[in-house]
């Protein structure tokens, strides 16, 4: 493959790329190979359609998937190999494809601001203390003895704090919302259970419901305050119509011999003795995620140019996405919410420009000193990927290649590197 690489300026760089005929036409027959194998024509049985015929007659398709899979890597390798990071996907133009021709295309590069990092030994970080007190393996042997709770049916009394009432429930919004200010329709919900006293519970609804039985109901409004968290529910004023179905209570285990080994050890003794051994693991790993995230809060503050707007509205995108997968894993539909994305991106911008600063200041310190990622341990993040999606390594690495993501990974590895140099140069204090 040949390659001109042009210096445009500090943040501009060009590619002037030409892929050789042979590489070409060796993926132009693998193409072709798994176009036939799906293809169905008439007069032909399935995957039984001669290469030559499919060449003749999807050659535009071809040489287009050809040009698809041989362009990014192509850029992809030539950057790797100059040590160059662009900070947007490549602007590709001028693209030449042709059957017994070199495919050639120009691309232009956006990269990074020139950054200094600084002497990386005037860096000091506190390093917080690690503790585990009685009260903190009382705490975690609470909620494994909530966890074995079991619930029975209530009977002779109201419900109480820690209960859990199942009732029929309509509620409804009062005001505003609907057309012409007509009030929205109200919700009505079968057999939802309320632990009673749950901090995810309206504010106000506890006491309206404590002391009710099986069978009583019961209409109430409550008025959300003006900050709450839900926007769409702060301020409103809802009517809550309940009738109740059923009423348990939890009942919690002793805490004694038994209810250790029904945990898989052979007494109280050894299950504080774990669960000891196990906050102190937590608190230091704790420890440690401190102390570089204060390593990357000094290592952004030495960024004194701007961020690349591109790189900030990526690492946003980065946040929302990852705010809607969490909800969605909640049960929680985002579209139902009525939430303002504009503000939520403004609320990430800090955040994001922040991050990318520590991403800049870690590549320029990998640069400066020369760290790099062994293609053993890029291979080694390949099968890790591979375990965790259940596909063979090769399958994962050949779509990995496909969408540019190769280089991704030897980027992050490179970043982790670079942490770990300049914690070894920093001053770790012990607080």
């Amino acid at each position: 493959m040949k390659v001109e690489y042009i210096d445009v300026s500090d943040t501009r760089k060009s590619l002037n790329v030409e892929i050789p005929p042979d590489v070409v036409e060796h993926e132009v027959e693998r193409v072709t190979r798994d176009l036939a194998r799906t293809l169905k024509l008439p007069g032909f049985r399935p995957g039984k359609v001669p290469t030559k015929v499919v060449r003749q007659r999807f050659k535009q398709q071809i040489l287009h998937d050809v040009a698809h899979d041989l362009i990014p890597r192509a850029v992809d390798d030539a950057l790797r190999e100059r040590g160059v990071e662009p900070v947007d996907a490549p602007d590709v133009k001028d693209v030449t494809i042709e059957e017994g021709r070199p495919l050639t295309f120009t691309a232009a590069i956006e990269t990074a601001p020139p950054i200094d990092p600084g002497v990386l030994d005037t860096i000091t970080l506190r390093r917080p203390p690690v503790s585990v007190d009685a009260a903190d393996i009382d705490r975690t042997i609470e909620r494994l003895r909530n966890a074995q709770a079991r619930s029975e049916p209530v009977e002779g009394r109201g419900a109480g704090i820690g209960d859990t009432l199942v009732a029929d429930m309509t509620r409804q919004k009062i005001g505003g919302g609907g057309a012409e200010g007509e009030a929205p329709a109200p919700e009505t919900l079968s057999g939802v259970g309320v632990e009673i006293g749950a901090e995810a519970n309206p504010p106000g609804f506890d006491d309206q419901v404590v002391g009710l039985g099986v069978g009583d109901q019961k209409t109430f409004r409550i008025t959300f305050p003006a900050d709450y968290t839900v926007e769409d529910m702060a301020g409103a004023e809802v009517e809550y119509a309940i009738t109740v179905t059923a009423l348990r209570a939890k009942v919690l285990p002793e805490i004694d011999d038994e209810f250790a080994k029904a945990l898989g050890y052979d007494s109280v003794e050894a299950l504080r003795e774990h669960v000891r051994e196990r906050l102190l693991r937590d608190g230091k790993r704790n420890q440690e995620r401190e102390v570089r995230q204060d390593l990357l809060r000094q290592l952004a503050r030495r960024v004194t140019v701007d961020a690349p707007e591109s790189l900030v509205t990526r690492e946003i995108d980065r946040r929302l996405e990852e705010f809607i997968r969490e909800l969605a894993s909640q049960g929680v539909d985002p579209r139902q919410m009525q939430l303002d994305w504009d503000q939520l991106r403004e609320r990430q911008r800090d955040a994001a420009v922040e991050t990318v600063k520590c991403a800049l200041v870690l590549d320029e310190i990998a640069r400066r000193e020369k760290i790099a990622a062994d293609p053993a341990e890029v291979d080694a993040e390949v099968e890790r990927f591979a375990a965790q999606s259940g596909q063979p390594p090769a399958t994962v690495r050949k779509q990995l290649a496909k969408e540019g993501a190769i280089s991704r990974i030897y980027t992050g590895l490179r970043r982790e590197k670079a942490i770990d140099f300049a914690l070894a140069r920093a001053t770790i204090v012990e607080v």
